[in-house]
C-alpha cells in the first residue's frame, strides 16, 4: 500500500473513531442522565426536585410538570428499545468494516484500545451471529 493510499485510510480510520466517539458520548450522557434520574428519585429529593421547589410551583403546576417529565421518559425510554437494534447493527456492519481493512493483530489491538477507553457502547454482541 503506498503512503498515500495509506494515509487516505488512516484519516478514515479516525473519521470513523471520532464518529463513533461521538455516538458513545450521546448514549453515555443518556444513560448519565437516567441514573441521575434513578438517583434522585431512590434518594427522594434530587438536585432537579430541588431547583423545581425554588421555582415557587403552584400543586397544579407541580402535578402537570410531573406528567410532562413523564411523558418524556416514557419516549426517550421508547425511542431508545427502538434504536438499539438499529445501533447493534451499525456497530457489528463498522467492526466487519474494520476487520475488512486491519490485520488480526490490529483488530485485536483495536478492541483492546477501545474497550480500556470504554468507546464500546452497552454490551457488543456475539460476532458468531448468536445472541
Amino acid at each position: 500500500m503506498d503512503s498515500k493510499t495509506r494515509k487516505k485510510w488512516e484519516v478514515r480510520l479516525a473519521v470513523l473513531i471520532l464518529f463513533v466517539a461521538g455516538f458513545i458520548g450521546g448514549g453515555l450522557a443518556m444513560n448519565l442522565y437516567r441514573s441521575r434520574e434513578w438517583s434522585a428519585r431512590s434518594a427522594g429529593r434530587g438536585s432537579f426536585d430541588h431547583m423545581l421547589d425554588r421555582l415557587n410551583l403552584s400543586q397544579d403546576q407541580r402535578v402537570e410538570l410531573d406528567k410532562i417529565f413523564e411523558d418524556a421518559r416514557k419516549q426517550l425510554n421508547e425511542l431508545r428499545r427502538e434504536s438499539e437494534p438499529k445501533f447493534r447493527e451499525v456497530r457489528q456492519n463498522t467492526d466487519e468494516r474494520l476487520k475488512s481493512v486491519l490485520t488480526t493483530e490490529q483488530w485485536e489491538q483495536f478492541q483492546r484500545m477501545t474497550e480500556k477507553r470504554g468507546h464500546r457502547f452497552g454490551p457488543h454482541p456475539p460476532q458468531d451471529g448468536t445472541h
